[in-house]
């Protein structure tokens, strides 16, 4: 059975959107990329989990959990614990 990923909405111009894909690829942890300025359903999706705000980034954990424009230390803590625990705690 595949290993489900994280999904991370963003866009190619935002750079907090950058900052957690690098930390991610970084940090060798798989995830799905859903541009939203191309991709009406991530759109949709987005604004709905962030109360109508098109922030960014926003990813999806394989158990259902949502983190908005976290912090790479948000975001390495969010993953301890998770099969991907391997992160590093470094600063935005």
């Amino acid at each position: 059975m595949p290993e489900k990923l994280l999904i991370v909405y963003g866009a190619a111009w935002c750079g907090d959107c950058i900052r957690t894909r690098r930390f991610l690829e970084r940090n060798n942890i798989p995830f799905e990329w859903i541009n939203i300025d191309h991709n009406q359903e991530g759109e949709a999706f987005v604004l709905k989990v962030n109360h109508g705000n098109r922030s960014i980034p926003t990813i999806v954990f394989p158990d259902g959990r949502c983190l908005t424009e976290p912090t790479n230390h948000q975001l390495a803590l969010a993953l301890q614990g998770s099969e991907n625990n391997t992160a590093t705690h470094d600063n935005p």
